[in-house]
């Protein structure tokens, strides 16, 4: 019950029982101290900035924008009329002026204290008469709320430390914690009154729209911002090129954040192709009907080094460019290639192709529809080129242990959603080699058909230890983004991959690079590398599982990457979870 104009209002019979109305809504009781407030069992704080930085820049006040902490923050700004700010000018500069040739006349060294104040009032007068500038009152009042005022006065302090490196000043309004309060609330009321005069310039920087939010609309969901909890939704596409790289230690979920990213991916409509080292995108191609291709030395999908697109979506004959990069898979086969036994590849390649229909020129003329060579019609062309030594080379890949691998021509198509290549079967000398050929299968499809693709590399730094395939995925990178292609390279070796000529053109390359948990060995390559701040540094050396900094061009972010309770089961290769 309570009274209202000596009125008895009846209460409402809630079905946690019967509560006054206001009682559900008020606090217990409200105890004002010198510099603090109670409220119920917290305790807020207001301060106010008192000191402002001579030089107003872009995100000046980002660092209080993004302070990760309790608290309200409260702008009051108010327009002076140039007619009542001429005279206050007029008069300011006519004191700075007096001032400053008292002390020449005394033989004293005019400090900055005078001149600067002075040439900033002389300035902003001429732009007041101009119309190009307008004068502002401005209030900042910050309240800071904890459990305890043990919890309060180590905020003070942070809050303090933190916007004094920017060379803000802020005071407690010492006595005033009410009208502090009151100047907080959503009503417009600056009954504190704590104002600093601003052109319109230097007060348009003090809003809160530069600060470490990264949300693209017609991007996918990557995580929760970890400086203001504010979601991170970045559009690949969007950005310089559609390139990615993951950088973690094993077992900080660089997997699990590309699978996440591939199944946000899917539901835009975007086509996805994995290269799968380790088996652990079985269960998400499974539970989105994709394409899971099993490679290896007995399976029946084949992949045919020389098939290739024999047009691009120009129109052009692709033969030439797939040449170069047929000769880097057959170089990796045979252990590597001198510039000399390069020449003699070439010409053999192109022998062979001419065999069954296929010139430089364009003139296609194949003996069968879509009818390619294989390995085995390579070697016989090298065997009538007298070339042994390369024979014995390859002749494992023809007549050997390998021999069932490149053996077919192609059976596969790109046509489904999610195509996930695993090759975990595969032998470790054999795994870079497969690992290229799908590239280059991948490469030629996507040329001949333009249309938003994602390829993903797990374990890419395997691509990295051969010059030929390193050289090749570089130039894979660098061109995707012709054919609408994004590359995602995954790797946990970043020491190596960055210490690679090739590894740093394909970082450099890529627009979004995602750097999750690193250790003592990794974090200087890994900071130079990307210019990380000391903070960010300490971030990635400390961050727990599934936290990671996220740099989109020149935006940095760390998030915390989030699964929702339906996709996680989708995603997880924790056995703890699967098999319990």
């Amino acid at each position: 019950m309570f009274n209202q104009k000596g009125k008895t209002k009846k209460t409402v019979n809630f079905s946690f029982g019967e509560q006054d109305q206001v009682d559900l809504i008020s606090y217990s009781g409200l105890k004002e101290e010198a510099n603090h407030i109670q409220i119920g069992d917290r305790y807020l704080r207001t301060l106010f900035i008192s000191g402002y930085p001579y030089v107003a820049s872009t995100g000046w006040l980002s660092m209080l924008i993004n302070f990760n902490h309790n608290i309200d923050i409260s702008y009051h700004i108010e327009q002076v009329d140039p007619l009542l700010a001429l005279p206050k000018l007029n008069r300011k500069i006519t004191e700075l002026e007096s001032t400053k040739r008292t002390m020449l006349k005394d033989g004293k060294v005019v400090s900055s204290e005078i001149t600067d104040p002075l040439e900033s009032a002389v300035e902003l007068k001429d732009k007041i008469l101009r119309g190009q500038e307008k004068l502002f009152q401005i209030s900042i009042y910050m309240a800071i709320s904890a459990k305890n005022l043990s919890e309060l006065e180590k905020l003070t302090t942070l809050l303090e430390t933190v916007m004094s490196t920017r060379l803000f000043y802020i005071k407690t309004a010492t006595f005033q914690q009410i009208e502090g309060l009151q100047s907080i609330l959503p009503r417009g009321e600056n009954l504190l009154n704590q104002k600093r005069n601003l052109d319109s310039s230097s007060a348009a920087l003090t809003f809160p729209f530069i600060s470490s939010e990264l949300v693209q609309e017609s991007g996918i969901l990557y995580g929760i911002n970890k400086s203001n909890s504010s979601l991170v939704i970045i559009d690949r596409f969007s950005l310089t090129n559609a390139n990615s790289i993951i950088f973690a230690q094993s077992g900080s979920g660089k997997s699990y954040t590309a699978k996440v990213e591939i199944l946000r991916q899917l539901m835009q409509g975007t086509k996805v192709i994995v290269v799968d080292p380790e088996r652990e995108y079985k269960q998400l191609a499974a539970s989105v009907d994709g394409t899971y291709i099993h490679l290896s030395a007995k399976s029946k999908e084949k992949i045919n080094p020389f098939d290739f697109s024999t047009t691009t979506v120009t129109g052009e004959n692709s033969l030439s460019e797939h040449i170069q990069n047929l000769t880097e898979i057959i170089s990796l086969m045979a252990g590597g290639l001198n510039s000399e036994e390069k020449a003699v590849l070439d010409k053999a390649i192109i022998l062979t192709y001419k065999e069954f229909g296929y010139t430089l020129n364009g003139k296609n003329k194949a003996k069968k529809k879509q009818e390619f060579p294989l390995l085995k019609d390579f070697y016989k062309t090298l065997k009538k080129l007298k070339q042994k030594d390369l024979c014995n080379r390859l002749e494992r890949f023809v007549k050997g242990s390998l021999s069932s691998v490149f053996d077919s021509q192609t059976n596969i198509k790109l046509d489904n959603r999610l195509v996930v290549f695993d090759i975990k079967d595969l032998s470790e000398t054999l795994r870079p080699i497969m690992m290229l050929t799908i590239a280059n299968f991948v490469n030629s499809q996507v040329k001949s058909q333009p249309q938003k693709r994602i390829l993903v590399i797990d374990e890419g730094w395997i691509l990295l230890q051969q010059e030929e395939s390193a050289r090749f995925i570089s130039g894979l990178v660098r061109r995707a983004r012709k054919y609408y292609l994004g590359v995602t390279i995954i790797s946990q070796q970043a020491n190596d991959f960055l210490s690679s000529e090739y590894g740093r053109a394909i970082a450099s390359q890529s627009s979004l690079r995602v750097l999750m948990k690193q250790d003592t060995t990794t974090i200087k390559k890994v900071a130079e590398e990307f210019h990380l701040s000391g903070y960010e540094q300490q971030f990635l050396l400390t961050c727990d599982r599934g936290e990671a900094l996220i740099i989109a061009d020149q935006n940095h972010v760390a998030l915390k990457v989030v699964a929702s309770e339906k996709e996680h089961p989708l995603l997880t290769t924790d056995p703890r979870e699967i098999y319990s």
